[in-house]
């Protein structure tokens, strides 16, 4: 029988989001990361529910990476909630108030607080969902023809 040997991903973030996709997943959702919903904004993770609810989960390996991030507003005009995820030494009260939080590390993730839920109109959720396809259509190809070139 072949034996499965599990990498790590290098970088903290990346060990975040591995461990926030899994939680996700076992809730149900499919999940895509470094997903860029418009111009000048990249996503960490994308979760897809199973009623058609779109979850972004930014993961924040740090103080300085959170303080960092300047971007995070624009990606709540693109989702119906918006988490951060961080590792459990990070001090949750630096993150603003009224969004929600996972704990993470790179193999399980916990919800501690739901965002609130801010309702995508029909036709923002309708390009989400399009995006969210190509999105994974396009990473599976990659996968499996690794040489293509894609446009």
């Amino acid at each position: 029988m072949d034996q499965v040997v599990e990498t790590l991903p290098a970088m903290p973030g990346q060990r975040l989001a591995r461990g926030v996709c899994r939680a996700l997943r076992a809730l149900d959702f499919v999940v895509v990361e470094e997903l860029v919903p418009a111009p000048d904004l990249r996503v960490d993770v994308m979760a897809l529910g199973p009623r058609g609810e779109i979850w972004i989960v930014e993961c924040k390996s740090g103080r300085a990476d959170y303080v960092a991030d300047r971007k995070w507003h624009g990606y709540l005009e693109w989702c119906d909630r918006f988490f951060w995820a961080v590792d459990a030494d990070f001090l949750a009260e630096l993150l603003p108030e009224g969004t929600g939080l996972i704990i993470a590390d790179a193999y399980d993730a916990e919800i501690l607080a739901m965002g609130p839920e801010t309702a995508l109109p029909p036709a923002r959720r309708k390009v989400m969902v399009q995006k969210f396809a190509r999105h994974a259509a396009l990473r599976l190809q990659a996968l499996r023809d690794p040489t293509a070139v894609f446009l």
